[in-house]
Formats: C-alpha cells, structure tokens, sequence
C-alpha cells in the first residue's frame, strides 16, 4: 500500500483563491497558512511552512459569495480541508 503524498500548496501562498466548499458555498481569500494539528492558530497565521493531511487552511481577507450579486466581507478564516471541493488560483502562479 502507498502511502499518500500532501498536496503541493507552497506555491498558492500569499495567492488569491476561489474555493467551492461542500453545500456550494463559494469563499475566495489569500491563503496565509495551513493547519498542522498540533499547531495553535498564532504560529500558524505567522507563516505556516506546510500543511497537514488534511489540507486545512487559513484564508485572510475573505469573502463569501452569497449569489451572483451579493457577497459578504469575512475576514480571516480557517476551512477544514475535507470540506474543499475545488481550489482555483485567481493570481499567476509561478
């Protein structure tokens, strides 16, 4: 059995993404850091190196999208990863 391989998400850092989340919710933000878990939320938001199996992570200046024309201002939040459906840069990745 192989064992399975975290995601390579270095690149999308201080990056901004649109994420599809379970139930269709839209979010879009700058990712600032990924969830270790055994790591506290300051030394996360400081800079994290990585992240954990499950890809959980901290978006900071987010935004929901509520429908086609209304969106709501969040600000920094934390996303559990088994909830991503899709993640998609909204900046050039280099």
């Amino acid at each position: 059995m192989s064992k399975a391989t975290a995601p390579e998400l270095k690149k999308y850092m201080d990056k901004r993404l649109f994420l599809e989340l379970n139930g269709s919710r839209k979010v879009s933000g700058v990712l600032r850091g990924m969830l270790f878990p055994d790591s506290s939320f300051a030394q996360l938001t400081r800079g994290g190196s990585g992240f954990d199996p499950f890809m959980n992570i901290v978006l900071e200046d987010a935004t929901e999208e509520i429908s086609a024309t209304d969106r709501a201002d969040i600000g920094m939040i934390v996303i559990r990863g088994n909830s991503i459906v899709v993640m998609e840069a909204l900046e050039k990745i280099v």
